[in-house]
């Protein structure tokens, strides 16, 4: 009897019975002879599928299956395969520029971009409201713009205002909050037509900086880039259609105050028909556009048609705009309350020194300058000279589809076409896989079945794979030894990836083993091949149907893969698993594989930083660890058929558990410190301390409690873990323990960041006394006609400020002075209103408004403020100068003198 006649079930039995037999001598000859002949030519696949046994090396069954592929071979290959595609990626990300000739006249010019740079920098950090600020930076921008005035061509007009607004906004960002800023500075130039224009783009940029840092690349670079594109601009012969408004703003890291005050305010703002923001998350490398819009697909289109060095990608756009990511930029406020659409552009590269004391200009490469004017200046002077600009409105219709390839040029399509083509793909999967799941029973298979039971096996692959590397993750941050991959990101790698692999590895040699122990190598690899597709077929029908512009990765996953299955199988069928079948099938793989290994570098140079300052309360391991799983996933997705088709899979797994076995035990052994000092490539741990003394009040105004220390918060999860060896006395003993009647547990949060970093540190000190101490007082309380009762307040002090309010049991804020008048709640429940002022700022008066019930209670509710000296000789003390210095250098601790004080009303 030919084994082409046996059921699927006859063969099962009869393989367990020979196993529990052992081998019988006479037997086995004809059965083995019977297996040789190959397919006749066109046979389909499912005729020499399940009709093969498996010989007992594991590999194939007779010579039309071939003996099965070597498992070192195979895996070399793969591995090969993949570290070659990641080169390629890692070249496209080195290559900033193209090379040209620099300095020609009317193109842009790094070099005097960076002098403009290191001019701003060397002012050191600009925090709002600080002379550095509001004085030096200011007075050289201005200084720098008349010279690039009087070297204009008389084809344009150059205008010229330094705007100082007041007002006050509410904002969903950090759980919700209030702003409220005054006399503020924007420096704000107009590049017009002689004869004026009606129209215009905007250019913005910050040239803020955090406190105690100098803040290069966010943002100083952007403004020094701003400024040679006017130069280059005004001094063109080239007519503009339209005006370009380059905003210098001064308080951006204050939470996005000063863009709100131009959009709001300004009277050139109602010139303004489209936007871009030059931001950054990192430090130099290339400027990543990932926000576009909302539903303007020309601005687009004029991107990709202007820019020189495109960088862009709608997954960005999409995965910065679901949240998850703690940050946001000027292009929410032009979106939200100038209703104008715009691009957003950001450098993403080594966030690990952003916003710390090591963004200096020398870690900028100038060829990464020279990209970013090259594309900002292609790109305003392209929406400068359109007519869609003044007719911006009538091009808004849905969102676009965009992506690089590479660096080396756009694919852009709308929205709309790009859910018809997903669904195009979508239908020829479903013909493709319905031809075989609808054939008729087949006496010696059912494909339908083993296709389940493949969709089956690969999903509980995948779901074991992701316990496994959490399970991990969870040791390891139970050790202690969080983010040992933060300085080491191989590491991750070597412990994660590695896991989560030998998962899925193992999963499906238990299934090749036992449950497919008499079928074809060939078949399977038919089969999970299948499998796969489907699998990227249902990402795409859901992220389709979810309205993603993303979802053409799905698309890519499914297209490429199906045109390599239909080439491949002839040469598949004739000669089996040989090297030249696997060579076809790794060309046919390479570009989804290669978009994929470009976009996950993209996921971790944005996210690993952004794990080392996450606060104490997200394990950044379980973050990391399901990263990476979900890569592997994607990335082993078309090759779980190898599995099926090598002879044996001992010494992959054999690998991969002595790799995962042994970075483990190095990790959990503190091997691999998370931080680093070197110059070079620094990659700090983050610590913020707060000199202050705090001030309690009861409802009759008596001070109740005063204390005074150092308040320290590690703005990752080891918390003081690596600190405490080297300053002993910051350890659990002096914990910071929650006040549970004052707003925000009675401490001086600078943002409203408290739901991410519960765990703190209180060093008890000598009581601070600035200069400039705050001052807060009721003016009036007053009942109104409508049974509420109406509070007015007045505070002074230094240029931040933090206000925070609680109400009691039966109180409710029902309106107050900021914002829209509608009192905005935080996480938690209390309120919060953050303050800034610029120079020569008045006292700070705001009324609210409590609505109480029918029993008035004796508290109505409880508010604290928070003065914080950014700047100045107030920001210092001497303990916390002695403190500062006893921090190890691979620290960035940043300090600064604030006060906290709570009253009762």
């Amino acid at each position: 009897m030919e084994w082409g006649s046996e059921s699927a079930a006859v063969r099962r039995h009869r393989g367990g019975a020979e196993r529990r037999e052992g081998p019988s001598p006479p037997s086995p000859p004809p059965e083995r002879k019977a297996s040789v002949p190959a397919p006749p030519a066109g046979a389909d696949e499912r005729d020499d599928g399940r009709t093969r046994k498996r010989s007992p090396g594991g590999g194939g069954g007779g010579r039309g299956a071939g003996p099965g592929l070597p498992e070192a071979r195979t895996a070399l290959a793969l591995a090969l395969y993949l570290l070659a595609l990641w080169a390629l990626v890692r070249l496209s990300l080195r290559q900033l520029v193209w090379r040209g000739t620099p300095g020609l006249p009317g193109e842009f010019d790094a070099g005097r971009a960076r002098d403009y740079l290191e001019h701003i920098t060397s002012i050191g950090p600009r925090t709002t409201g600080s002379p550095e600020n509001e004085i030096l930076t200011v007075h050289y921008l201005l200084e720098q713009i008349k010279l690039i005035e009087v070297q204009s061509s008389s084809l344009h007009k150059i205008s010229v205002d330094v705007q100082r607004p007041t007002g006050s906004f509410s904002i969903d960002f950090l759980g919700g909050f209030t702003s409220y800023y005054d006399n503020i500075t924007n420096v704000v130039v107009k590049l017009e037509p002689r004869d004026g224009a009606q129209h215009a783009v905007l250019a913005n940029c910050h040239f803020d900086s955090v406190v105690n840092s100098p803040g290069a690349s966010d943002d100083a670079v952007s403004c020094s880039v701003m400024l040679e594109v006017l130069r280059v601009l005004s001094t063109s012969s080239e007519a503009l259609r339209h005006a370009v408004v380059f905003l210098f703003n001064g308080a951006e890291e204050n939470v996005l105050q000063a863009s709100h005050g131009f959009i709001t305010q300004h009277p050139w703002a109602s010139l303004i028909r489209a936007f871009i923001n030059l931001e950054a998350a990192g430090v130099g490398g290339k400027e990543l556009v990932f926000q576009t819009g909302p539903e303007n697909p020309w601005l687009v289109q004029a991107y990709v048609s202007a820019a020189k060095h495109p960088f862009a990608s709608v997954v960005a756009q999409e995965v910065f705009q679901s949240g998850i990511i703690p940050s946001d930029t000027d292009f929410r406020i032009y979106r939200d309350f100038g209703n104008i659409p715009g691009i957003d552009l950001a450098f993403i590269e080594n966030g690990y020194i952003y916003h710390t004391k090591y963004d200096t200009a020398d870690r900028i490469l100038t060829d990464s300058i020279q990209r970013a004017g090259d594309n900002i200046l292609a790109v305003l002077k392209y929406l400068a000279t359109t007519d869609m600009l003044a007719s911006s409105s009538e091009y808004q219709h849905g969102n676009m589809v965009f992506f690089d390839v590479l660096g080396l040029f756009v694919i852009a399509y709308p929205s709309r076409v790009g859910a018809i083509i997903n669904y195009m793909v979508i239908m020829a999967v479903l013909l493709y896989l319905g031809k075989k799941l609808l054939q008729p029973k087949h006496k010696n298979f059912n494909y339908t079945k083993d296709f389940m039971c493949g969709l089956a096996i690969t999903l509980i692959s995948w779901f074991t794979s992701l316990v496994t590397v959490l399970i991990v993750a969870v040791l390891v941050s139970l050790t202690g030894q969080s983010l040992s991959w933060y300085n080491h990101f191989y590491v991750s790698v070597c412990l994660y990836g590695t896991a989560a692999i030998l998962k899925i590895i193992f999963i499906h040699t238990l299934a090749k083993r036992f449950y497919y122990a008499n079928v074809s190598d060939q078949y399977l690899g038919e089969v999970f091949f299948d499998v796969s597709l489907f699998v990227h077929c249902g990402f795409l029908i859901i992220l389709t149907y979810q309205g993603f512009s993303s979802a053409f990765i799905s698309a890519v996953w499914v297209v490429f893969p199906l045109l390599t299955k239909l080439f491949v199988p002839k040469d598949f069928k004739q000669h089996g698993t040989q090297g030249k079948f696997i060579a076809l099938y790794l060309l046919g793989m390479f570009i989804p594989y290669v978009y994929a290994l470009y976009l996950i570098w993209a996921v971790f140079e944005m996210f690993t930083p952004i794990l080392g300052r996450s606060g104490s309360e997200i394990p950044p391991d379980v973050v990391l660890a399901s990263i990476l799983a979900g890569c592997t996933m994607v990335l082993s997705s078309y090759f779980i058929n190898f599995i099926y088709l090598t002879r044996s899979t001992k010494k992959t797994m054999l690998t991969l558990t002595v790799i995962c076995t042994v970075t483990f035990f190095l990790v959990c052994s503190g091997t691999f410190f998370p931080y680093s000092s070197n110059p070079a490539n620094p990659k700090p741990k983050r610590v913020f301390l707060q000199h202050m003394t705090r001030t309690f009040h009861n409802l009759e105004g008596n001070i109740v409690k005063r204390d005074s220390g150092i308040w320290i918060n590690g703005f990752d999860y080891t918390g003081m873990s690596h600190i405490t060896p080297h300053i002993p006395e910051i350890n659990d003993t002096v914990r910071a323990h929650c006040e549970e009647n004052a707003p925000l547990c009675g401490f001086p949060w600078y943002l409203p960041v408290h739901f991410l970093n519960r765990k703190n540190w209180y060093l008890p000190a000598p009581e601070v006394s600035p200069r400039n101490p705050p001052h807060f007082r009721l003016i009036s309380k007053e009942q109104t006609p409508w049974d509420s009762t109406k509070l007015t307040f007045e505070a002074t002090g230094p240029s931040h400020m933090s206000f925070y309010v609680r109400t009691h049991k039966g109180s409710t804020l029902s309106q107050w002075s900021l914002g829209n008048g509608t009192p905005v709640t935080g996480r938690g429940g209390d309120y919060f209103v953050f303050y800034s002022h610029g120079l020569q700022a008045s006292a700070w008066q705001f009324w609210i408004e409590v609505q109480v019930s029918e029993e008035q209670p004796q508290e109505m509710l409880t508010v604290a403020i928070a003065a914080h000296y950014l700047s100045g000789d107030d920001k210092r003390s001497s303990q916390l100068d002695a403190l500062s210095k006893k921090f190890p250098d691979w620290t960035f601790p940043s300090s600064w003198v604030c006060t906290y004080s709570v009253f009762v009303f």
